[in-house]
This record gives structure tokens, C-alpha cells and sequence, in this order.
């Protein structure tokens, strides 16, 4: 999903991620914003439910992480946005936060 990067499935953290963005979506209709495609031809955007942004939800509830790698193909007022988000749930130890976790791109790269 663009803007951000959640856990992988058997990472740390992977299931409760994947549970609480199915809270919010699982059963309903969602948009998806996107102008973008990864390598593998999949869509990076944003969902959003009734005009709510679930990306942002899952960082503002500490289960995924702002994506800084790729924020440039966010808007100015979605960047701030997330990495505020971000930044609260950290200080709070929402989710993720709660625990030591390492993010998901390099979790990628260690377990090729």
C-alpha cells in the first residue's frame, strides 16, 4: 500500500497487522488511489474507506511503518500526515512499538 510498509505475515507482528487492517475493510467496499505499480505489476496506493485513509490507520495504530524510502510519490500534506502518525504511535508503543521489531524492508532482505 503506498506510503507505508507493514509487517510480513511471519514477521513480528504480521498477523495482528493484517487483523486490524481486516477491522476496518474485510466485507466492505474501498477505493484505492494509486498511479503507481511495483515490479511485479501489483497496485501501490491508498485505500480508503468512506473517505477515511486506512493506510494512515494502520501507522496511526502502530501496525505498519511510514515507507521514508518512497514518500516522495506522497503528497506533501500525506508525508507529514504519516510521519506524525508514525512518531505518536512510537511514543505511545502502539502495536509494533511495543516491542523491538525490525521493518519489513529488511526483514525482506535477510530472508530472501
Amino acid at each position: 500500500m503506498g506510503g507505508i510498509d507493514a509487517p510480513e505475515k511471519k514477521q513480528a507482528f504480521g498477523k495482528q497487522s493484517t487483523k486490524n487492517l481486516a477491522r476496518y475493510v474485510a466485507g466492505k467496499n474501498v477505493q484505492v488511489e494509486y498511479n503507481k505499480r511495483d515490479r511485479y505489476k501489483r497496485i501501490i496506493g491508498k485505500l480508503l474507506l468512506d473517505g477515511q485513509d486506512i493506510n494512515l490507520q494502520q501507522v496511526k495504530d502502530g501496525y505498519a511503518w511510514h515507507y521514508k524510502y518512497y514518500q516522495k510519490d506522497q503528497s506533501a500534506v500525506d508525508r507529514g500526515l504519516y510521519a506524525e502518525a508514525e512518531n505518536r504511535a512510537r511514543a505511545e508503543k502502539l502495536g509494533l512499538w511495543s516491542a523491538p521489531a525490525i521493518p519489513p524492508w529488511e526483514y525482506r532482505r535477510k530472508n530472501k
